[in-house]
């Protein structure tokens, strides 16, 4: 028995049997299938099954209608938060909660961070979470500095202390006294906060720098990361932050990126933002 073992063994590494990918459901309730492409495209092309992942579309009526329990990780993207907790409607949002307390991952991005909060009426409150200065969440778009924490560095793999990242207009998170759920851990702080010329007239500068930019936690059985900003965007390479980001979610360990390696990713042309919260 022994020796089958080790021939079992030894013809695995030869032919290299690859491990199970990581099911991954990018949501879109767009009837754009322009707008549907370029959301879940951003994903695919960073989550490529050479780095293990498998990336599919999920809409609300296949949530609603059970395809979650064929994945691991949901990604909840950017756009409007509660544009997305009104097309999944009440039965859409307690699936993606039961998804995540059964023991699946959820990745917020953006919008997918407002909705994942414990702060509105509509929130999934799968993180203990409020959102600072509600009032003023169109603060600008533009790149800003994150100090990221030692518990960041580690998560998310990347090789410095600070790590510049586009904003645009993401929930601002502090700590929310939802006595359900567990305290959320920091994994990165804002350091800047968008330029005045990119600031609508009447926001309040000084409020970004030293709240929350990307934080995790957990939910029943599941893992809950969120972004404030988005590292995500093809013109900055820092897609290891969301890599490893889902790979914690799945329940996974992190790839490090060495400073080499993540300053050598090209970059692209800047479009125009399409993000949009309210």
């Amino acid at each position: 028995m022994s020796r089958i073992i080790w021939f079992l063994f030894f013809l695995s590494s030869c032919i290299g049997f690859s491990a199970e990918p990581i099911r991954i459901g990018v949501y879109s309730h767009s009837t754009n299938p322009a707008r549907v492409s370029q959301i879940v495209g951003v994903f695919t092309n960073i989550l490529t099954p050479k780095k293990g992942f498998e990336v599919q579309r999920v809409d609300p009526a296949g949530i609603r209608s059970g395809v979650l329990t064929n994945l691991k990780v949901l990604i909840m993207p950017g756009g409007s938060g509660s544009k997305q907790a009104t097309n999944l409607e009440t039965s859409g949002r307690e699936a993606i909660q039961q998804f995540v307390k059964n023991g699946g991952g959820y990745v917020g991005v953006c919008a997918g961070a407002y909705l994942a909060s414990s702060h509105y009426s509509w929130s999934l409150n799968l993180i203990n979470a409020k959102v600072i200065d509600r009032s003023h969440w169109a603060r600008g778009k533009g790149d800003v500095v994150l100090t990221l924490t030692p518990l960041g560095q580690k998560v998310l793999g990347h090789p410095e202390s600070e790590v510049e990242v586009y904003y645009g207009q993401g929930p601002l998170y502090g700590r929310a006294t939802n006595d359900t759920l567990p305290a959320y851990e920091e994994l990165a702080i804002y350091k800047t906060e968008v330029a005045k010329e990119n600031v609508p007239v009447g926001v309040p500068m000084g409020v970004m720098p030293g709240t929350t930019a990307i934080a995790r936690g957990e939910y029943g059985k599941g893992r809950v990361i969120c972004y404030s900003p988005h590292p995500e965007k093809p013109f900055q390479p820092v897609f290891h932050l969301i890599e490893n980001g889902v790979r914690w979610a799945a329940g996974k360990d992190p790839i490090p990126a060495t400073k080499e390696e993540w300053a050598k990713r090209p970059k692209s042309e800047k479009p125009e933002p399409l993000d949009t919260e309210d």
